[in-house]
């Protein structure tokens, strides 16, 4: 792989993703013992070849053994090395060509390091969960692990029948043989690598709220032991719902789940039609909510408008940001404004060395990247007003719904909303360090 293509798939994780091909489908077909943490897997990949022949093209995998690889059934060469997975068909495949890669694997799935801690797959005290933001997909299957590589799953986990599995996206099929449990899901929107959600765990589930017809179904699925103080936390989960479908526009996906793992997690992390949450987010005094709100706007700034690359990720956190605030301003809690002029003050004290639209790997999920997108958003809604504003907003999910953006498109996008050029606006909040005036 030449250095210009590693360089251009993602400055901040040149390792990470090709360029050369696009995957359309993942076919996960998986085997997971939790005592021994074992996972055998075989993956089948609906990919197209790019612009150039493919003479050899690269998946990121950890490090499992593989049993083998076949391109369109045929064996291929490969070599895996350092979460690397480099396949050479045994002839070249043209240009636009699409062809189907098959990798069987196995081994112990483990996290992958990163500067943020370990990531991925994470095994717990009784059962596993994957939270792979932004690189642990590879954690447990081969990917083109760069987020403007969107694609469907279907996603088939065998267990013990002691354990529920649940992941991003509709359950078609459950089927019990003997000892074990077989859970076959399908998420059919365009999804990156990074937000394929799994948990696996003793869960109870619950239903939040009546969908009705045509609704969303929201699911939670948490340790018995926190029932009532989850149903007190997630109460107000579909009321966010119907108020982020107000101003967002329709749900992106065909439904919702929540998992509260039985342990502590350090965030939450969003999944693709699912969030994960620690039972350190569950108090029973609704201490996390805004929690709860950053995580369901995801779904539409993140998940359904996803990034063309990690410089972009001020997007996804300053939207869904924003949308914490807006749930507290819509259900009787503080205005946006005030709860601005605070991240502000605590700005204000801190150094100015983060540039939003760039902030490089080191600060990408520092605090300041997320008030910082907070307070850039309600810059915009303070030069457009409000009528503009929310109609920009709904016109943004609407517009890249299950596609890929980046910070110069979303600055084009609210520039044709507004009724004056907002270069300097823009240039302040997303290119420079020094933190700007409040607006108001």
């Amino acid at each position: 792989m030449s250095g210009h293509q590693k360089a251009a798939a993602d400055p901040y994780f040149p390792d990470n993703g090709d360029l050369r091909y696009r995957v359309h489908r993942y076919e996960l077909d998986l085997d997971y013992r939790p005592g021994p943490n074992r996972l055998a897997g075989t993956a089948r990949i609906s990919a197209i070849a790019g612009r150039a022949p493919l003479g050899e093209f690269q998946l990121n995998l950890a490090d499992f053994r593989i049993g083998r690889i076949r391109v369109d059934g045929r064996a291929a060469h490969y070599t895996h090395r350092g979460g690397r997975l480099r396949v050479r068909p045994a002839k070249a495949l043209p240009a636009g060509k699409a062809f189907t890669v098959e990798v069987h694997y196995s081994g112990n799935p483990k996290p992958v390091n990163s500067p943020w801690g370990s990531l991925g797959w994470e095994e717990l005290t009784d059962g596993a969960l994957v939270a792979s933001q932004p690189v642990g997909a590879p954690s447990w299957y081969p990917c083109n692990d760069r987020p403007a590589d969107k694609a469907a799953y279907q996603i088939s986990v065998t267990t013990p029948s002691a354990y529920q599995v649940v992941v991003g996206g509709k359950l078609l099929t459950r089927t019990t043989k003997s000892s074990t449990t077989t859970w076959l899901y399908e998420q059919a929107a365009p999804t990156p690598s990074y937000l394929v959600g799994l948990s696996i765990g003793k869960y109870q589930t619950a239903l939040l709220g009546d969908p009705g017809l045509g609704g969303i179904p929201q699911t939670g699925h948490f340790p018995a032991h926190l029932l009532t103080d989850f149903s007190r936390d997630f109460a107000r989960q579909p009321q966010m719902m119907t108020l982020f479908q107000d101003l967002f526009g329709p749900y992106p996906f065909g439904e919702y789940a929540v998992v509260v793992a039985d342990e502590e997690l350090d965030v939450p992390v969003e999944a693709q039609g699912l969030s994960l949450f620690g039972t350190n987010h569950v108090d029973g005094a609704r201490g996390s909510e805004r929690l709860v709100a950053h995580e369901l706007a995801h779904q539409w700034f993140g998940n359904s408008v996803t990034i063309a690359d990690w410089r972009h990720i001020w997007l996804n956190e300053g939207l869904a940001k924003y949308a914490e605030w807006l749930w507290s301003e819509r259900s009787g809690g503080r205005m946006a404004h005030e709860l601005a002029a605070v991240a502000h003050r605590s700005l204000a004290g801190r150094p100015q060395d983060l540039k939003l639209a760039d902030p490089g790997r080191k600060l990408m999920f520092d605090d300041r990247l997320y008030e910082r997108g907070g307070l850039a958003v309600h810059a915009v809604r303070c030069a457009l007003g409000d009528v503009a504003f929310f109609k920009m907003l709904r016109a943004w999910a609407t517009l890249h719904r299950g596609g890929v953006v980046t910070t110069q498109m979303f600055a084009a996008h609210v520039e044709r909303h507004a009724d004056r050029p907002l270069d300097e606006l823009f240039q302040a909040w997303l290119y420079e360090g020094r933190l700007p005036q409040l607006p108001s």
